[in-house]
């Protein structure tokens, strides 16, 4: 009897020895893991719109949540390396201009695109859904050829193109501090067939320290219902909105007291006048973005602020300078997701 009760004992204990421990709990998820650097790409005009480009270091002040902080880089080169996605509307909303916004998305890709091994790009278009058109590339003629080809129709994916442009790693090697990333819509902001949400994309690009341009295709005072996207992606990364049919007659005076049958223009359809309006609107719109993206001043630093679980951070830059205007992203996103 003793024995037998012995053996059970030792089966019991052998048994237990081989069990699985049980299962422990994860560790809690950790949110004040703090960003190790900030990249702030800012631009400076004077006051007729000029960029200000002769700055130095000691004329920048950064202040993250209200507290001054210490620039460890700074670089004004004009040429830093860049890869600039190019993100064209194909909706239907675009059919009545399309041939204007075609020239100035070529425009633009000529200009970003020079040739120099610093610039590279690539080109997403988005209809009702998003498709990359042209991989990374520092050849502007297979953009450019690919975007006479392509005709508007359709709803818009923007929201997803940028989820594209953002998340794709092919199409931008390295790190995000260098080479730069800059997404340029060409576009009126609207989106009918995203799965992704404008919050989602904001978010994101945030995170990954994109700059977003717009050259709206909103055209003679008429409403663009996505505008207030459009300024919002822009606006919250840094970057501006350009719009180069919007404010054709805003130099010509009396036009809207000399009424035609075909409506209020002071440069009648189909003139030279009309065209050359329409050409000086595109050339100076597309000046003003390749301008900006190529003359912004970089500057980092290693974030020195109480931590906290706060979502975003408030970020300001600051010159001292009387008269200037300064372009920069107002808040970013401390902790890693």
């Amino acid at each position: 009897m003793i024995i037998r009760l012995l053996a059970g004992a030792l089966a019991v204990s052998l048994l237990l020895a081989q069990a699985p421990a049980p299962p422990t709990e994860p560790p809690p998820y950790e949110i004040k893991t703090q960003v190790e650097e900030v990249v702030v790409p800012v631009t400076v005009t004077d006051e007729k719109g000029r960029f200000v480009n002769n700055l130095d270091a000691s004329d920048f002040r950064i202040f993250d949540e209200g507290k001054e902080q210490k620039v460890v880089y700074f670089s004004r080169e004009r040429n830093q390396p860049v890869v600039v996605g190019f993100l064209l509307d194909l909706s239907n909303t675009n059919r009545l201009h399309w041939d204007k916004f075609q020239e100035a998305a070529q425009d633009l890709v000529y200009n970003l695109l020079p040739g120099d091994k610093r610039f590279s790009g690539y080109l997403i278009t988005y209809g009702d859904t998003a498709e990359l058109a042209v991989n990374t590339t520092q050849d502007s003629e297979l953009i450019m050829d690919r975007i006479r080809k392509v005709k508007p129709g359709g709803s818009a994916a923007l929201f997803d193109a940028i989820y594209m442009a953002c998340t794709r790693r092919s199409l931008v090697q390295g790190e995000p501090i260098e080479p730069r990333r800059v997404l340029i819509i060409i576009g009126d902001g609207h989106d009918s067939a995203s799965n992704k949400s404008l919050r989602e994309v904001l978010e994101l690009a945030q995170r990954t320290w994109v700059t977003i341009y717009g050259m709206s295709t909103r055209a003679f005072g008429f409403e663009a219902q996505g505008d207030s996207n459009l300024q919002k992606l822009c606006g919250e990364t840094g970057g501006r909105v350009e719009y180069p049919l919007e404010d054709l007659y805003k130099d010509v005076s009396g036009y809207l007291s000399t009424p035609s049958d075909e409506g209020n223009y002071a440069y009648k359809v189909g003139t030279g006048g009309y065209a050359a309006a329409l050409a000086r609107g595109i050339y100076t719109s597309v000046a003003a973005l390749a301008g900006e993206i190529t003359t912004q001043y970089i500057l980092r630093y290693q974030p020195n602020v109480p931590e906290s679980t706060a979502p975003i951070h408030d970020l300001k830059v600051i010159v001292n300078l009387p008269g200037v205007t300064v372009h920069s992203r107002p808040y970013y996103y401390p902790a890693k997701p």
